[in-house]
């Protein structure tokens, strides 16, 4: 499949150009996460695969992957698993897309980096933050300051095992609307053509995908549909202490509406059926 916007550089790394640094199993296999995995064809090409507490998404088209966001740092096992699962391998997959660097969704991404050369992609403010220029992230005090809540408790337990207070930083990670060749606005030349989706103030750069030839939209935590911490499913706003600008994070979800979808995957939740612009709708009419 080709696509009208190159991304320049790394439209140039091949098949042959990954490496692998040592082989065997990943470094940190959280077993348990893949006695749990659970991977879902949701429509053509596009895979979700649901951990314990965190999503992330196989794009496949013929032998090549976009990976969208990579787990908790011990969730590197289960991100492999996954891949099998859909018959493809670590060394397929073209490019890891983040929706933010946020350390559950930013985990696995330095380990791919290193040991297989894979190209972590991101805006470029997000960038920024993937390489711990700064941090925009709940501290463990604010953790602590919500274990009241159903569900906090386990919560933590579950994460802190995942390796949630990791830096988690991929000093190789970089902005795509930089690389040489790119077009603001338009389909990445990577597998399936994702378009990215300035949805920035859950972080000051996350980022939205567009699937337009699959109907599909990859919400990552600007718009969820479940959490550990949340009582409710089906469309939502992570609770606030996860949020770095509040009404920003609500101003984002313009960016999903009017788009041609009826899949929405969010980054923590079920899968979405039905109209996106309805669930941006549903979300602003509980906050009103």
């Amino acid at each position: 499949m080709t696509h009208p916007a190159p991304l320049g550089r790394v439209i140039g790394v091949s098949r042959q150009q990954t490496r692998r640094s040592s082989p065997g199993a990943p470094d940190r296999p959280y077993s348990a996460v893949v006695s749990t995995l659970e991977v879902t064809t949701v429509a053509d090409g596009v895979h979700v695969a649901f951990g314990p507490d965190v999503n992330w998404t196989l794009l496949v088209d013929g032998e090549d992957v976009t990976l969208v966001d990579s787990g908790y740092p011990r969730y590197v096992g289960a991100v492999v698993e996954s891949l099998r699962r859909v018959g493809r391998r670590p060394e397929d997959v073209r490019a890891i897309l983040l929706t933010h660097a946020h350390i559950d969704h930013i985990g696995g991404a330095g380990h791919f980096a290193s040991t297989y050369g894979t190209p972590v992609l991101t805006s470029d403010t997000e960038a920024r933050h993937a390489r711990r220029e700064f941090l925009e992230q709940a501290s463990p005090l604010d953790v602590a300051r919500n274990v009241w809540r159903r569900g906090a408790l386990a919560w933590t337990v579950r994460i802190a095992r995942a390796g949630g207070t990791e830096s988690g930083a991929v000093a190789d990670a970089e902005g795509f609307d930089s690389v040489v060749g790119s077009v603001p606005g338009g389909p990445l030349d990577l597998p399936c053509g994702p378009v990215p989706l300035d949805t920035s103030g859950h972080t000051s750069g996350h980022t939205g995908y567009h699937v337009p030839g699959a109907g599909a939209v990859l919400s990552g935590d600007a718009l969820i549909t479940g959490h550990a911490l949340s009582v409710r499913t089906g469309p939502q706003m992570l609770p606030p202490l996860f949020a770095h600008d509040r009404p920003r994070e609500f101003d984002a979800l313009d960016a999903f509406v009017g788009l041609d979808a009826d899949v929405l995957i969010p980054g923590h939740g079920g899968v979405h059926r039905g109209s996106v612009d309805d669930a941006v709708r549903r979300v602003r009419s509980a906050r009103a």
